[in-house]
């Protein structure tokens, strides 16, 4: 995927034994019907990470707990609860009330849940002017929300929107070669989506679910900014409810993931939602298994894939455009082969081992890892946008969302447009991400069923079977001429006498 002078060692071996793995999955297409076989057997369902279902039960139980506590407080009566006396020496004995706060979120909820809902509408006429349009307006947007915050005087957000817009654009350039096949790879699984409506349903159901959730948690953070707390205070208070918010949203977005992808591999390893081999009700046993066996470990699986993923993105980008800054190539190479060994564990294919096999989500990364290692099909995985594409889509939304929460702030109570503009972002954030997960789930079950059975794909697309095993062929023979050339290098560094 990338042009930098250093590879991981598993890149190496890719690139190195290129034709070695072009013929091991040949020799896995001719015995697609044997896996294709195995696949159709219904496998045993054991509870997996309990432990971890156990700790986001508790936290949901916590914070609801806490969050009826703080909205309650200022809920038509200040300090109605008599918590300010435990916070005389923080407050600032300001006379706030939940309901001053909580139609303005109730804003951003509405906005996000609308984008949400219009994106998945559009989806099977617009779905490609849709991702061009996230991709190249979410620099402008952020640019302009940070002139924005400048004028406003809020320093440290317009630098933070500045910073922001800068990576942004710097990440679109590392990888705007790429967004044809990213387009065509979306394109693709936006058809598979589109022609299974019932997925569709499912991301309708779970923004409903999501919206009851935020109705405590808007009363709640609402309650935050009306209290007498200090500006200190109520941030970081702001700041947990958040990563509470975030925990919650992304195990909503994780269990469509584990439900969708079920679906669309039951689809492509049957030939059809028509096929007679096809299981009765298959949608219902993947949200059962979903919500049941399977959620220990999508709550688990949800504390850190997403910062992984962004966090590997960002730099494998910058690994492209370093050039021959020796130094600086090697302090980044440093970090890539750390995140890689994260990525190991924590990578978004587990949810689909996880929908078809019932693993825990540990033995799902790995092995959805070392399936994609031992095909070769890590470096068309490598190249491919498609996740952030969809992740630049799901920001515009949730800034989108802030924006509008934040204006109504300004007009209400100015000097808490940013405390209400800031967690309304992540409030929008959730609302689409549960829209476009459906769109990545297709993504990733694609890519899991092409590694395990090209056939798979070659009978339901053959043209689309055709473009991706070229672009997997450019790619190893890409990778094979880079480490020619790395060891070349290294070779002629070695025989240079030193001084």
């Amino acid at each position: 995927m990338t042009d930098s002078r250093s590879a991981s060692s598993e890149d190496s071996d890719l690139g190195s034994n290129g034709s070695v793995e072009e013929d091991s999955h040949q020799s896995q297409s001719n015995d697609g019907s044997n896996a294709s076989a195995g696949r159709l057997t219904e496998p045993s369902r054991q509870w997996r990470d309990i432990f971890w279902l156990c700790i986001f039960t508790l936290h949901l139980i916590g914070s609801g707990f806490l969050l009826a506590l703080l909205g309650m407080n200022r809920f038509r009566k200040p300090d109605r609860l008599n918590i300010d006396k435990y916070t005389n020496k923080i407050s600032e004995n300001q006379a706030g009330l939940t309901e001053t706060y909580w139609p303005l979120y109730g804003v951003a909820g509405g906005v996000g849940t609308v984008l949400g809902w219009v994106w998945l509408l559009l989806l099977g006429s617009r779905a490609k002017q849709m991702m061009k349009f996230s991709v190249h307006s979410l620099t402008t947007y952020l640019a302009v929300i940070s002139v924005l915050c400048f004028w406003a005087r809020q320093i440290f957000w317009g630098i933070t929107f500045a910073v922001g817009a800068g990576l942004q654009f710097l990440y679109v350039l590392s990888v705007i070669d790429r967004f044809p096949f990213t387009m065509l790879v979306l394109q693709k699984a936006v058809t598979m989506v589109w022609n299974l409506p019932e997925v569709m349903r499912v991301a309708y159901a779970f923004t409903v679910v999501m919206l009851m959730w935020l109705v405590l948690w808007t009363f709640g953070a609402a309650g935050v900014v009306a209290s007498g707390i200090g500006d200190g205070g109520r941030w970081w208070l702001l700041v947990v409810l958040s990563v509470s918010l975030f925990w919650t949203g992304a195990v909503l977005c994780n269990t469509v993931h584990v439900i969708v992808s079920g679906m669309v591999f039951l689809v492509l390893i049957h030939g059809g939602q028509e096929a007679t081999s096809m299981p009765s009700r298959p949608l219902l046993k993947s949200l059962r298994y979903a919500v049941t066996t399977s959620f220990g470990s999508i709550c688990y699986g949800s504390l850190f894939t997403a910062a992984i993923r962004t966090l590997r993105w960002k730099i494998r980008g910058l690994r492209s455009k370093i050039g021959n800054n020796e130094c600086l190539l090697c302090c980044v190479d440093f970090l890539f082969n750390i995140v890689e060994t994260l990525v190991r564990f924590f990578n978004k294919y587990a949810y689909v081992q996880m929908a078809v096999n019932g693993k825990s989500f540990n033995h799902s990364a790995r092995d959805a890892w070392e399936l994609f290692q031992s095909t070769g099909i890590e470096a068309l995985v490598a190249y491919d946008c498609s996740g952030a594409v969809l992740l630049m889509g799901t920001l515009l939304g949730g800034l989108i969302t802030g924006t509008c929460a934040g204006i109504w702030t300004w007009y209400r109570s100015s000097d808490r447009v940013i405390m209400v503009g800031s967690t309304a972002i992540l409030v929008g954030m959730i609302l689409v991400g549960l829209a476009v997960v459906v769109v990545e789930s297709a993504v990733t079950s694609i890519y899991i069923c092409y590694a395990e059975d090209p056939l798979l794909i070659n009978r339901w697309d053959a043209e689309f079977f055709n473009q991706m095993s070229e672009a997997l062929h450019q790619r190893l023979q890409h990778r094979s001429a880079r480490n020619r050339e790395m060891n070349r290098i290294d070779a002629h560094i070695l025989q240079i006498p030193s001084i």
